[in-house]
């Protein structure tokens, strides 16, 4: 990687829906060279896929919610279990394995704390190896994901 694949990458993780030729003339190269790169970046999976960010109170999911989970066996088996049960879960938004006092952080969206309570209820007691859960309201987000930072 060089510094117009960086080039290349922190444009297409502000705005990946531009037109190559658009996409060209900001990193400096012509639009056939910058496509090439680009279906290189994506070869190599450098380049994972694209998606819209969408804002979730558009789609009135008002309560972002973390949950912190620690579980009773966090061993291999215990962890297995965990994460698939958590993989088929919709209402998880994100589930990362951390270090520290809890095992895991899920990341969910809930219409209202309602719709949070029937997650709670309905999914969250039911998880596998669940020993503990700590909760927490997002208030404010005070700076949203952007993308990884790429170095030229």
């Amino acid at each position: 990687m060089d510094a117009v694949d960086s080039r290349i990458l922190r444009a297409l993780q502000r705005d990946s829906s531009r037109p190559v030729a658009e996409l060209a003339a900001d990193v400096g190269l012509s639009p056939s060279a910058c496509h090439r790169r680009v279906k290189l970046l994506e070869k190599a999976g450098v380049i994972a896929g694209y998606a819209a960010r969408l804002d979730r109170r558009a789609l009135h999911l008002n309560a972002e919610v973390i949950v912190e989970v620690t579980l009773e066996n966090p061993g291999e088996n215990g962890m297995e279990t965990f994460e698939s049960a958590v993989a088929a879960c919709d209402s998880v938004l994100e589930c990362v394995k951390v270090s520290g006092r809890s095992d895991y952080l899920l990341r969910i969206a809930a219409t209202d704390l309602d719709d949070f309570e029937r997650i709670h209820r309905d999914l969250l007691t039911k998880l596998p190896g669940v020993a503990r859960t700590e909760t927490r309201f997002v208030l404010r987000t005070v700076r949203p994901w952007q993308g990884y930072p790429v170095a030229d």
